[in-house]
């Protein structure tokens, strides 16, 4: 993260429509969507919201703390923040809020003094009486009723249908850190769409950390395809994409909505994180070769010329040489488009921690090392392979050079590279024809433009 610094001469006096708020978001997509929530409710409150933290009179700094170098990356923008003028001199108030303080509890406050306050993920609904507090003012109205929405800077955005994990996976974190498992209410995702929709919008990518649960723990089930299909129906224009989906939530039912809806992306992200049975019961985890391989075939054969991601570890406790070799045998069969791959880290407070078999870092570094490019040279075949297709293409952002970059559906945000092309504006959905690419990135001739 990168901070510009502008001097504070001084401390302005600070009233509730002009006390200035920056948020700072570290960590994953789920994180930008509490951001943007929070950012709304301050708004809403009167607050002023600008993107420079040395220019603000108070920073809310969204934390991740998922594994232990989100958590010094997240600890290293504190100290960012707290070099800046106005932080220095006094005049500014640092808030930390997100997984730190969820995972960390009263610990945190001992060792961060930095911080006038903190919010962890569960009490974010909170931030405008903290801030008030903070900063002695009162909530108003805001004079511009038509202050901007949060979601209006970018045609794409995510939704959360749920927060929390049940799973417990024996590396992880995030049930101790976001809770127990949770669906939000059909009535409120759908409200969260439509608000995206109205700011012009025109990408949704659904999120939770489980994504395929949705529904199951309401008094009358539901499913993550009834909840897909419904918004696709409702909101033909948008496109939608599903991420983070365990292998037990694609049912041949979600999938039948993905291969029946042009605006749904035919696009899933399935971590399956090991392919060995050995290494996946010690992560807590199901699955085997076996069944990890008839759902690949599963996935191909009912959604025809789907994209396919995938998240791995690579040198969990106790995985043997022939753990890794049958890893990487299952992905040279299975030839997924893109896979995110991570050595492991070993997180105080989870089981994993204090397994037996613990592998030293050059080794797991080593091995996922040895993970990427096997998988980077399958997933360069596969997008070369789209050299002289036509796609839709998403135009989402537009670099210093003026040069156009946008998405298509088989590529996710963030993660999958973009698409280069010549003609369009910011939000069009432009259709191209392939002309080249360079490992994960493509260049588009137009062909259409709308």
């Amino acid at each position: 993260m990168t901070i510009i610094d502008v001097t504070a001469a001084h401390c302005p006096a600070r009233t509730a429509p002009s006390a200035r708020v920056c948020f700072v978001t570290l960590g994953c997509a789920k994180n930008e969507v509490d951001s943007a929530e929070m950012t709304k409710r301050v708004q809403d409150a009167g607050f002023c919201v600008v993107e420079d933290p040395a220019a603000a009179d108070a920073v809310v700094v969204n934390t991740c703390s998922f594994i232990q170098a989100a958590t010094e990356e997240s600890i290293d923008a504190i100290f960012e923040i707290c070099g800046l003028d106005n932080f220095a001199s006094g005049c500014a108030k640092l808030v930390v809020a997100g997984c730190m303080p969820a995972r960390y509890g009263d610990d945190l406050a001992g060792e961060l003094q930095e911080a006038q306050a903190f919010v962890p993920c569960s009490r974010e609904d909170d931030i405008v009486e903290v801030l008030c507090d903070l900063l002695d003012v009162a909530p108003i109205a805001p004079s511009d009723a038509s202050a901007a929405s949060p979601y209006a800077a970018s045609p794409a955005s995510y939704v959360k249908i749920s927060d929390g994990c049940d799973r417990f996976c024996s590396f992880c974190a995030i049930p101790y850190i976001r809770g127990r498992y949770r669906s939000f209410p059909l009535e409120d995702v759908r409200a969260a769409v439509a608000e995206r929709v109205a700011a012009g919008v025109r990408e949704i990518t659904l999120i939770a950390q489980d994504t395929g649960r949705w529904g199951e723990d309401f008094d009358t089930p539901d499913t993550t395809a009834h909840l897909l299909a419904s918004l696709a129906d409702e909101f033909s224009d948008t496109w939608f994409r599903l991420m983070y989906i365990e292998p037990q939530g694609v049912t041949d039912d979600l999938l039948d909505v993905i291969a029946s809806r042009s605006n749904v992306c035919s696009y899933l992200d399935v971590p399956l994180q090991h392919a060995s049975e050995r290494v996946l019961r010690a992560m807590n985890r199901a699955g085997s070769p076996d069944s990890h391989r008839a759902l690949v075939k599963r996935m191909r054969e009912r959604v025809p010329g789907i994209t396919l991601r995938t998240t791995l570890i690579a040198g969990f406790p106790g995985e043997a040489d022939e753990d890794f070799d049958e890893l990487c045998d299952f992905l040279e069969e299975a030839e997924f488009d893109y896979v995110g791959v991570f050595p492991y880290s070993a997180e105080e407070g989870t089981r994993a921690f204090s397994l037996d078999g613990q592998i030293d870092e050059e080794v797991k570094i080593e091995r996922a090392q040895r993970i990427r490019d096997l998988c980077d040279a399958i997933g360069e075949s596969h997008v070369s392979q789209r050299i002289g297709c036509a796609m839709d293409v998403l135009v989402v952002g537009c670099e210093e050079d003026g040069q156009l970059y946008g998405r298509a559906m088989c590529q996710a945000p963030e993660v999958d590279g973009v698409v280069y092309l010549e003609e369009g504006e910011v939000g069009d959905i432009v259709t191209v024809r392939i002309t080249d690419t360079l490992v994960y990135e493509m260049e588009g001739e137009p062909i259409d433009v709308r």
